[in-house]
Formats: C-alpha cells, sequence, structure tokens
C-alpha cells in the first residue's frame, strides 16, 4: 500500500517552517553548555517571566484535572488590562492557534489571503496548511506597504484575510493607524497581530468592536517572557467570536500558562520595567550597529533589529556568530538573502555580540 496516494498533494508539497532550535540542542550542536550560548534569534525576553508567573506554577495544584475549557479568569485579567469586554477575548495555545483557528472559519480550499512579504511566516504556512492561497503584496524598500496595492489585491483576489503585523516581523516597522483605517473599509477580514505592541507603545486595539471587519492578535511570548508556555489571545468581534467558539478545541490552554499569564497581569509593573529596559537597549544597539562599516541597520519599533550586511556576507556573518555560540537570524527568503536579524539582549550580551560583529566583520 503506498500510503504516499492518501495523503492530500498540497501538503505533500508543503514546504516545511523552519522553527528555532531549542538550548538542548544547540548545546549538543556547538559543543557548548547552555548558559555559554547567547541566544539572540528568537526575539525571546532575556529578562525572562516575572518571579510571580513562575510561583504561580509552582503553586497550582490541579494539574491532574482538565483546564478551563473557556479561560474565564485569565480572560477576565486580560479584559482589565487591554479595555476590551471579556466577550471580545479568546485565548489560544500562542497566537499562533488563533491565526489557525481564523483561517479554519473563513477559508476553504483555494481561498485567498493577502500579506505583505517581507513578514511573519505563520501566515503562508497556515494559509498552505488549510489549503488556501495565499497573495502577496511586497513591502518597499522602507519596508512599508501600499494600502491601495493592498486594496487592489483584496479586489482581484477576493480575499477574506489580510495578515499585517505590527510591528512587522523582521524589521520592527508599524503599520500606521490611519492605514489600519483605511484597509477597514475593504470587504475582507483585517487582521493586525500584535505580538511586539508592548515595545513599541502602539495599537489599534481600541478600534476591535468598532470595525467588524477588525481582529487584533497578541501574545504573552514576547514582553511577558512566557514563550516556552504558548499562551495568546484574540480580540475579535462577536459575530466573529462566536463562531470561533465552536471550534476552538475545548482544553487548547494548559493550567500552568494560564497561572502564569495571570500572575503575569497581576505583576505588569514589573515585567512593563524589563520593556522599558528592552527598548532602550535597542535604541543603543541600534546606535552601536550603525558605527560598523558594511552594516545598514534599520530602525525597530520592536524588540529586535533587521540589518543588511553588504557584500553578500549575511550568511556567512551568521554562520561565524554561531561558531562563537552567538546565535542570530538569517533568513534565505527574497528580499531578506543579505540580512540578519538580531534579538535585543541583556546589555552584556549585546555588548559581547557587538564585539564579535566588529571583530567578523573586519575578518570577513
Amino acid at each position: 500500500m503506498d500510503i504516499a496516494q492518501l495523503i492530500r498533494p498540497d501538503l505533500a508539497a508543503l514546504e516545511t517552517y523552519t522553527p528555532i532550535v531549542p538550548f538542548e540542542a544547540l548545546s549538543a550542536r556547538l559543543g557548548r553548555p547552555a548558559d555559554e550560548i547567547i541566544k539572540l534569534d528568537a526575539n525571546e525576553n532575556p529578562y525572562g517571566p516575572s518571579p510571580r508567573a513562575i510561583e504561580a506554577v509552582a503553586r497550582y495544584p490541579h494539574y491532574a484535572i482538565y483546564p478551563d475549557p473557556d479561560q474565564t479568569p485569565l480572560r477576565q485579567a486580560i479584559s482589565g488590562y487591554i479595555q476590551q469586554p471579556v466577550e471580545r477575548i479568546l485565548c489560544g495555545n500562542g497566537s499562533d492557534e488563533i491565526i489557525d483557528l481564523l483561517m479554519r472559519l473563513f477559508l476553504e480550499p483555494g481561498a485567498a489571503v493577502v500579506e505583505a512579504p517581507p513578514t511573519f511566516g505563520m501566515y503562508s504556512f497556515n494559509t498552505g496548511v488549510i489549503g488556501g492561497r495565499i497573495v502577496q503584496v511586497p513591502r518597499d524598500e522602507a519596508w512599508a506597504i501600499d494600502v491601495e496595492q493592498v486594496a487592489d489585491a483584496v479586489e482581484a483576489s477576493r480575499a477574506k484575510l489580510v495578515f499585517l503585523p505590527s510591528p512587522n516581523n523582521p524589521d520592527g516597522s508599524i503599520l500606521p493607524r490611519a492605514a489600519v483605517e483605511q484597509l477597514l473599509r475593504l470587504p475582507t477580514i483585517v487582521v493586525v497581530d500584535e505580538a511586539y505592541a508592548e515595545f513599541s507603545g502602539e495599537s489599534v486595539a481600541d478600534l476591535v468592536g468598532q470595525a467588524p471587519n477588525l481582529v487584533v492578535l497578541r501574545t504573552f511570548s514576547k514582553w511577558a517572557g512566557l514563550a516556552g508556555l504558548r499562551i495568546g489571545y484574540g480580540l475579535i468581534p462577536e459575530p466573529i467570536i462566536q463562531h470561533l467558539w465552536k471550534i476552538k478545541p475545548p482544553y487548547n490552554i494548559n493550567m500552568a500558562a494560564v497561572a502564569a499569564a495571570i500572575a503575569s497581569l497581576e505583576d505588569r509593573e514589573h515585567l512593563m520595567d524589563s520593556v522599558r529596559r528592552i527598548v532602550a537597549e535597542r535604541e543603543r544597539l541600534f546606535g552601536e550597529l550603525r558605527q560598523i562599516d558594511g552594516l545598514q541597520p534599520f530602525p525597530s519599533r520592536a524588540n529586535f533589529i533587521l540589518m543588511r550586511v553588504r557584500d553578500g556576507r549575511a550568511k556567512a556573518l551568521k554562520q561565524a556568530l554561531e561558531q562563537r555560540g552567538i546565535l542570530i537570524r538569517y533568513y534565505n527568503k527574497p528580499g531578506l538573502t543579505d540580512c540578519i536579524r538580531v534579538t535585543v539582549g541583556t546589555p552584556d550580551q549585546n555588548n559581547q555580540m557587538l564585539a564579535a560583529i566588529r571583530e567578523l566583520m573586519r575578518e570577513l
């Protein structure tokens, strides 16, 4: 029996998503202890979670019991944080799950999704998994989108979903509020992914509910340091969210993640202090990178910096840094093959990275 004949042909041909390698695998591959690796490749929070979150996970007594399918206490805590009613909040196993649920709700095979590359890879990946069709409207050299071109793409493809992050990953640029308001006039669902909003200080979350076709995604992975617990949420108008509840897996979020997220919101002043430190360090790092001959860093409103490496040395620089135990991101994608992206780490981590880059740029 040829099992391959039973597999959906579009999934058999789907390109595998490339995830970030965990510490254990990196340690084995590089032959270095985990505590000697400077990991600046996945936009994680170098200061980690709130101590209260760690205590809450250790203290929770009912791990043998199935979790709350509605995540009511967590949604109530998010409501107070984000100033949106509980009825518009849906929690997910990371915001990735909300992306998947939205596509399951709106897309039939062959339906179009519009994105603006370079951008977060999960939009095109999930579109392929669902059997949809990705329509790309490339950004300009300053990483900005052309709203009119997006509108034309929506009209021509009859796209049901448009995914636009703000700040955008991988460059950290903001989607202007006026652009969002203009896009909301289109006959499509506009999904603004605000995974890095706490670092930018800008949001369109207040427009959810005012516009029936706006969805805003948020996560605890970045600002709250909970990437390993996979906890995110969507702010979604009632006419849409009522149908998402039908298809959301009932026990999609484990209670460790719920306990940590609630405790994080209770300790958000501590976490926002870490955010302020990261933002300050981002600006210092950007200034230092600008002084290195051969690099062109781009301004960022997130917790990472994208930079162009002249003379085609981006991949070589990434590989050389890895041999020194410093991990950064390289993209083998159109428009990014000459770029690297670095997460903003602690001052000490950034200083070690800067020293290594200066030395390697001279050698390369």
